[in-house]
């Protein structure tokens, strides 16, 4: 018997864990954290279903902490490895578990310190000694190896251009008689047509798929995000005002670096002071400069010319917490560019909280913001957010770019899944708001003809 259990990232865009059992051999895709509404927050909080000593492996899609931020708790609980990884992920995950263990020891202090918990005292859902302790467990496994985890269960990676390292995985598994069945993890589908990294493989067909969904019922805008990006900053340089970009560490802020120098070269816009905030970002960038196999074309021939695709002038590097302090008293305009990229935690809340109240500010998303954080209510229009337990007022210009985002649209995704050597006998459609999940699983349904469903949490099929 094989079944599948959906651990989460049902009816969100967060918290991806998607449980295997094989015959007994249990392996888990994905270990990513709930983000967003306290009610997805607490599930980090509850115990595993299984015990996690019983897993066999873990296996992760991309290094973001939707999909990873969790395996350092599953080694507290009992996990002992392996977890496979691509190799720029396993590089990336080095920097991001890390920093996502001090972010939780941070939240743990400050609210022991201000008595903002119920629980006393506060403690982090898991410390930098359990991330490091989870980086012991990695494991490397090269885009389109095929890696046995023991006899009759192997899987592959297959590029998906989310972010660097990012893959699908494809399970393959002996079943009775001597066949076999295939269950393909999408991961996040990234984009066709833009800078930096590979496009993403199309779908190869399986017996059955689990889909990301995240912008399912919803089209990317077709204006050039440089041009956007040029408006934004050009109208809040006519104001004096710092831009501040809250921006995800790991292909978020590389793009944006891109485009900057772009822009600047193109004379589309002045050559402001830009600042790069975060510790993680700076060591993503160096990421992403070093790992030229995963560079698209153009990335490649820019490096070849002797330029350096991710340095626009007037960059600097934010190193030391006092020199990000710094920052507190720059006058505009100017460029910050900090993570969290949904505003939920990182330097980017203390520049927040000191540049919000002031109407020069514009605050810049780039990308999708999820239900429930700070960067939603903040899009939504809210005339003020609690930083730090206390309430801000807005009254900085907040604008979105969403096409700088890095998952595919809903077109994208047809794009990328038409043309399979093998139909899926079910679709699983997860990763998305309720809305974008059934979207996506109509218009595959009559575009496709397949039988397309929406798990539950805590739900397992027989396949």
């Amino acid at each position: 018997m094989v079944t599948l259990t959906f651990l989460g990232a049902t009816g969100t865009v967060t918290g991806s864990r998607y449980l295997v059992d094989v015959h007994g051999t249990r392996i888990l895709i994905d270990a990513g954290l709930f983000q967003g509404k306290k009610e997805l927050r607490l599930r980090n909080w509850e115990p595993f279903p299984v015990p996690p000593a019983s897993l066999a492996a873990v296996i992760l899609t991309h290094a973001h902490v939707d999909h990873t931020g969790f395996l350092p708790r599953l080694l507290r609980e009992g996990f002992q490895g392996p977890t496979l990884a691509t190799p720029p992920t396993t590089r990336l995950l080095r920097v991001v578990l890390p920093d996502a263990a001090h972010l939780q020891e941070e939240e743990a202090r400050f609210a022991n310190k201000v008595g903002s918990s119920r629980h006393a005292p506060a403690l982090p859902l898991f410390t930098v000694r359990d991330a490091q302790e989870a980086l012991g467990t990695l494991a490397a496994v090269p885009f389109g190896q095929t890696f046995t985890i023991k006899p009759g269960i192997d899987f592959r990676y297959h590029r998906q251009g989310h972010i660097l390292g990012a893959a699908a995985v494809e399970l393959r598994v002996k079943v009775a008689g001597g066949d076999h069945i295939t269950i393909y993890f999408s991961g996040d589908v990234g984009r066709y047509d833009v800078p930096i990294l590979r496009e993403p493989e199309p779908y190869p067909g399986s017996t059955y798929l689990v889909v990301e969904s995240t912008y399912g019922n919803r089209l990317h805008d077709p204006a050039d995000p440089r041009d956007q990006l040029a408006e934004v900053i050009n109208e809040a340089a006519a104001r004096k005002g710092v831009i501040l970009v809250p921006a995800f560490a790991i292909d978020r802020t590389q793009e944006l670096l891109y485009f900057l120098r772009e822009l600047v070269e193109d004379e589309s816009i002045a050559p402001l002071p830009i600042f790069l905030d975060s510790p993680m970002a700076r060591e993503a960038t160096v990421a992403y400069r070093s790992c030229a196999l995963e560079h698209d074309a153009e990335m490649r021939a820019l490096v070849r010319e002797g330029v350096d695709p991710l340095v626009p002038p007037n960059f600097q590097i934010v190193g030391r917490v006092d020199e990000s302090k710094r920052l507190n008293s720059l006058a505009g305009p100017a460029v910050i560019i900090s993570a969290s990229g949904m505003a939920t935690g990182g330097r980017i809340l203390h520049h927040l909280k000191h540049r919000l109240p002031d109407p020069a500010t514009t605050v810049v998303f780039a990308g999708f913001q999820a239900e429930g954080t700070r960067g939603r209510r903040l899009l939504e229009g809210e005339g003020e957010v609690k930083i730090f337990g206390e309430m801000t007022p807005v009254r900085a210009q907040v604008r979105s770019i969403p096409s700088l985002s890095a998952h595919a649209d809903a077109d994208e995704l047809t794009i990328w899944a038409s043309g399979p050597a093998t139909t899926p006998k079910e679709v699983f459609v997860t990763h998305g708001e309720p809305e974008a999940s059934q979207a996506l699983a109509d218009r595959f349904a009559g575009r496709f003809g397949w039988r397309c469903v929406l798990p539950a949490l805590e739900e397992t099929v027989t396949l």
